[in-house]
C-alpha cells in the first residue's frame, strides 16, 4: 500500500508539472503582448471577418474608415499625399545631416497578407522623414483624440525609434523641409537604444504667461516592453487623449499606461504657486551639526594611542620541514634566450622566475616570519564621544516666496491644433514596417478599422505559429526558468515508468507472507497425547489456584488474631503506653501482613510459573 501511494504522489506530481508548463506556453501566446482574446475576438466579429476561411485563404480588401476620421492611410494605393523631406538635421556633421534615409512601400516579410502593404524604413544609420497633411485638422475642443497605427520591427530593434509626431500648424508649415525642429504637438511610438525600451508620449504645452512651449512625458509604463521589439511581430500602438484631461496608451489594444494630464506628466504641467527665494542666504553662524564631540570629555590616562592592531604571535612554531634556505621562485631552467634578443639594446638576458619545485611538498619556502594577531591592548586614536549640539538648527532652507511665474491651467486637453503627421526618425536597423494609421474621436472607428487590418495580420500570424517544441524554447529564452521544469517533464515518465514497470525486490516479509500454509496429518495417537497433556495443565493450574487461596485465608486469620491481642494488652495497659505501644504494634502487625501478602503473591506467582 505504501508503495502504491508513493507512485500515486509522483503522478499527480509529473501531472501538476506538466499543466504548469502548458500554462506557461498558452500564456506566452495570449500574454505576451497582454492581449486579451476576447477582446480581439468581438472586433473582429464587428468587422464581420469570416473566422471558417483559414488565413492561408483570407482574401484581403483594404480597410475603409465607418466613421468620422481626421486621417487614415494603408500604403497600399502607394506613398500618394506624403512628402520625402530634403532639410537638414542642424547641430550634425554634414555627413550625416541630410535626410536621405530610403522609404519603401512593401508587404511584411514574414506572416504576409497578399496585397495589404505596409511603409518599410529602409536605410541603415541616417536620418529619415516623411510626412502627409491631415484630412481635416483636429482642434482640441470637447472630443476626445485617438491615434493609432502599426509597427513591425521585422528584423528586431538594435537602436532606433519608430515613433510619430501630430504637426502643430501654422501658416507656414512645409512638408518639404520637415525636420527634427518642426514643432508638433504631440509625440507618441515605440523607441529603443541600448537597453532602454521606451513607449514615448510627449506634448508640447503652452505658457499662458511667456508663450513658450515647454515638453511634458508621460510617465514611463509599469509593463516589460522588451517582447514588443524583438519578437518580430506587428502590434498596434493606441494613443487616447480625453477631454477630461485624463490620458491612455495601449499596445495591442490593451492598456499598458493611463494617468492624468495634471498630475502624471513630467515636469508637471502647473508651476508650484511658492519657490525658493534666490537671494536668500545661509548665516555663517548657521550650525547643521546635529552631534558634537563632547568638550568636556578626557583621554583616560590608560589609553595608548602606540599600541599596534596587529603583533607577532609568540605562541606560534615554525612548522616542521620548512625549508629556509629555498627561494619561492626560481628561474626556469628550461627557458632559452631568444635568438633576436639584443644584450646592448635589451639588456642581459633573464630566464622568466617560476615557482620552486622543491617548495610544492613542504610546509613553506624562505625566511620564515611569525604571523600576526590581534593585539589585545590596542584601542586607536582616541576620540571624544558624540554628544546633541546644544546649538543645532536644523538644515538650512532659503524661504519660500511667491512664484513669479505661477499659472494655472487646468485643461492641458486644449493643445495647439494638428494638421499633419510625419516620421522624423534615425535607425540602426533596418525594414521597420509601419502601417495602417488612423486618427479620429470615436473608439468604435479605431476599433473596426484595427480589425480590418491588424486584425487579419493577427490571424495569418496564429497561422503560421511554429509547432510546439518551437514555442517550449521560445519560451525558455524568455523565462530560463523553465528548463528545470522540461527536464522534470522529461524524467517524470521514466521514473514512472521504473517505478510502476520494474519488478520490485522481494522482502522476506513479502516471502512469508505469500507462502502457502501446508497441511499436515495428524495420527490419532499423537492427537491423543496433546489432549492428556491439555486436560494436565488444567488440573495443575487449577491445584494452584487452590493452593493460594488457602495460604491468603490463613494469612487473614493471622491478622485477624494479632489484632485481638492487640486490643486486650491496650485495656491492660497505661493509656500513655497504650499509644505508642498500640502504634507500634500495629505497625509491626501491618508490616507482617504485608510482608506475609507478599510472600504469599510471590509463591502464587512462582506457581503460575511452575
Amino acid at each position: 500500500i505504501t508503495r502504491m501511494h508513493f507512485q500515486w504522489d509522483w503522478l499527480c506530481l509529473s501531472v501538476l508539472i506538466i499543466s504548469s508548463v502548458m500554462a506557461e506556453i498558452e500564456n506566452e501566446d495570449t500574454l505576451d503582448a497582454d492581449v486579451e482574446v476576447e477582446d480581439f475576438d468581438k472586433q473582429s466579429q464587428e468587422a464581420d471577418v469570416d473566422r471558417d476561411i483559414s488565413p492561408l485563404e483570407v482574401v484581403y480588401q483594404t480597410p475603409k474608415p465607418t466613421g468620422e476620421v481626421y486621417f487614415t492611410e494603408t500604403f497600399d494605393g502607394g506613398l500618394t499625399g506624403w512628402v520625402v523631406s530634403k532639410s537638414k538635421k542642424e547641430d550634425t556633421d554634414d555627413d550625416i545631416a541630410k535626410y536621405d534615409g530610403r522609404w519603401e512601400v512593401e508587404e511584411l516579410k514574414e506572416n504576409t497578407v497578399a496585397g495589404d502593404r505596409g511603409l518599410v524604413l529602409k536605410s541603415v544609420a541616417k536620418h529619415h522623414a516623411i510626412s502627409a497633411m491631415l484630412t481635416k485638422a483636429f482642434v482640441f475642443d470637447d472630443k476626445p483624440l485617438i491615434v493609432q497605427y502599426e509597427v513591425n520591427f521585422q528584423e528586431g530593434i538594435d537602436c532606433g525609434g519608430a515613433y510619430i509626431k501630430l504637426l502643430s500648424s501654422s501658416d507656414d508649415l512645409n512638408l518639404e523641409y520637415f525636420f527634427d525642429k518642426t514643432p508638433y504637438t504631440i509625440m507618441f511610438g515605440p523607441d529603443k537604444c541600448g537597453e532602454g525600451y521606451k513607449l514615448h508620449f510627449i506634448f508640447r504645452h503652452k505658457n499662458p504667461k511667456t508663450g513658450e512651449y515647454d515638453e511634458k512625458h508621460a510617465k514611463r509604463p509599469d509593463v516589460d516592453l522588451k517582447k514588443f521589439y524583438l519578437d518580430k511581430k506587428t502590434h498596434l500602438y493606441t494613443l487616447v487623449i480625453k477631454p477630461d484631461d485624463t490620458f491612455e496608451m495601449l499596445i495591442d489594444q490593451s492598456v499598458v499606461s493611463k494617468g492624468s494630464l495634471l498630475k502624471d506628466m513630467v515636469p508637471a504641467v502647473n508651476p508650484p504657486k511658492v519657490v525658493d527665494d534666490p537671494s536668500d542666504k545661509k548665516p555663517d553662524d548657521w550650525d547643521e551639526r546635529p552631534k558634537i564631540p563632547d568638550p568636556n570629555a578626557v583621554k583616560p590616562d590608560d589609553w595608548d594611542e602606540d599600541e599596534p592592531a596587529k603583533i607577532e604571535d609568540p605562541d606560534a612554531v615554525k612548522p616542521e620541514g620548512w625549508l629556509d634556505d629555498e627561494p619561492q621562485y626560481v628561474p626556469d631552467p628550461n627557458a632559452k634566450k631568444p635568438k633576436d634578443w639584443d644584450e646592448e639594446m635589451d639588456g642581459e638576458w633573464e630566464a622568466p622566475q617560476i615557482p620552486n619545485p622543491k617548495c610544492e611538498t613542504a610546509p613553506g619556502c624562505g625566511p620564515w616570519v611569525r604571523p600576526m594577531k590581534n593585539n589585545s591592548k590596542y584601542k586607536g586614536k582616541w576620540k571624544a564621544p558624540m554628544i546633541d549640539n546644544p546649538n543645532y538648527q536644523g538644515i538650512w532652507s532659503p524661504r519660500k516666496i511667491p512664484n513669479p511665474n505661477y499659472f494655472e491651467d487646468l485643461h492641458p486637453f486644449k493643445m495647439t491644433t494638428i494638421s499633419a503627421i510625419g516620421l522624423e526618425l534615425w535607425s540602426m536597423t533596418s525594414d521597420i514596417y509601419f502601417d495602417n494609421f488612423i486618427i479620429c474621436s470615436e473608439k468604435e472607428v479605431a476599433d473596426r478599422w484595427a480589425a480590418d487590418g491588424w486584425g487579419l495580420k493577427n490571424l495569418v500570424a496564429s497561422a503560421n505559429k511554429p509547432g510546439m517544441f518551437s514555442q517550449l524554447l521560445t519560451a525558455a529564452e524568455d523565462h530560463p526558468w523553465l528548463w528545470v521544469l522540461y527536464i522534470l517533464t522529461l524524467a517524470l515518465p521514466v521514473g514512472l515508468g521504473v517505478l510502476f514497470c520494474w519488478p520490485a525486490k522481494k522482502t522476506d516479509e513479502d516471502i512469508d507472507f505469500k507462502k502457502p500454509h501446508t497441511s499436515k496429518r495428524i495420527t490419532k495417537g499423537e492427537l491423543k497425547q496433546e489432549r492428556e497433556e491439555f486436560e494436565d495443565d488444567e488440573i495443575e493450574e487449577k491445584e494452584n489456584e487452590d493452593t493460594a487461596e488457602e495460604e491468603r485465608r490463613e494469612v487473614e486469620e493471622t491478622k485477624r488474631e494479632l489484632l485481638k491481642d492487640t486490643k486486650k494488652m491496650a485495656r491492660e495497659a497505661p493509656s500513655t503506653e497504650i499509644y505508642d505501644e498500640d502504634e507500634e504494634e500495629e505497625n509491626e502487625v501491618a508490616d507482617g501482613s504485608q510482608e506475609e501478602g507478599d510472600r504469599s503473591n510471590k509463591s502464587g506467582s512462582e506457581d503460575e510459573v511452575s
